[in-house]
């Protein structure tokens, strides 16, 4: 073993076969090492829910709203659509009781609109600032990144155009910290790809309501998969068959050591 020739096929053996025999790429010496992104400071994220999966969320200087659909809703009449103040309108797909209000909102604000591409050209063609995405793709906005990922749901506007493919949104920045909008959404092993996508979870917000989309028991999974503490509810009690018991809910999300929180109309929390 005193020669280094031997030395050199031993090293390499031991190292290949033995000590790692998974094959495995090291990075070039000249290569800087991954560093996982760090907030700099929490900021609070301030949250209004204005029903079913209507959110207004103040985030990196920024105010966005999430999914309007306000004036159709009977539950919702007491709030002003008017009143409501956006820099960008997120849809997560094209059905109408996730974009009745948004272009209202967008043109009485000035508001850009992201989603995919097809439901931000269709709004583009309305004469409304848009900005379009697809599964996978991110992009730096001025209040911090957002991912577009994948949703398993059905998506057509509410006059018949084509909608393209439903997503959610991660939404990030060095500051504020991070949150998930699902969307409408069946459980999805897909979920478990989240928690690679940016910092810890501050919360998400997750459809529990069943029928249209996962239940609070698959939900409850979903908090699971996307390693998050604190989950909001959407896409419950608005019609019939989305009608859920909110104890159930709760303690199905308690068994798991998460924490569901069911908003009450226009209520604020801070995150």
């Amino acid at each position: 073993m005193g020669n280094p020739r031997y030395i050199k096929a031993f090293l390499r053996f031991f190292f290949h076969k033995i000590a790692c025999p998974i094959n495995i790429h090291l990075l070039p010496s000249n290569q800087p090492p991954i560093v996982p992104l760090r907030r700099k400071k929490q900021l609070s994220m301030n949250i209004t829910y204005f029903g079913h999966s209507s959110f207004q969320i103040e985030f990196g200087g920024k105010t966005l709203v999430f999914d309007p659909f306000i004036s159709p809703n009977p539950a919702a009449a007491g709030i002003n659509v008017d009143e409501i103040k956006a820099d960008y309108v997120l849809l997560s797909h094209g059905h109408g009781d996730h974009v009745a209000d948004a272009e209202r909102i967008a043109k009485q604000n000035g508001a850009t609109i992201i989603s995919n591409y097809e439901i931000a050209t269709y709004y583009g063609g309305k004469g409304i600032n848009s900005h379009g995405m697809n599964h996978g793709g991110k992009f730096r906005f001025d209040f911090g990144w957002v991912k577009y990922v994948y949703a398993t749901h059905s998506s057509v506007l509410p006059d018949g155009a084509y909608a393209g493919n439903p997503g959610g949104f991660v939404i990030w920045n060095d500051t504020d910290g991070c949150f998930y909008f699902a969307g409408d959404t069946a459980l999805t092993m897909d979920m478990k790809l989240i928690p690679l996508t940016c910092p810890k979870l501050d919360f998400a917000i997750l459809p529990v309501g069943d029928n249209f989309t996962m239940g609070y028991d698959d939900a409850a999974i979903a908090a699971e998969f996307i390693q998050c503490e604190t989950i909001i509810g959407c896409h419950f009690d608005t019609f019939p068959p989305v009608k859920i018991d909110h104890e159930a809910a709760k303690n199905a999300f308690a068994t798991k050591g998460k924490r569901l929180l069911l908003l009450a109309l226009n209520q604020k929390v801070s995150m």
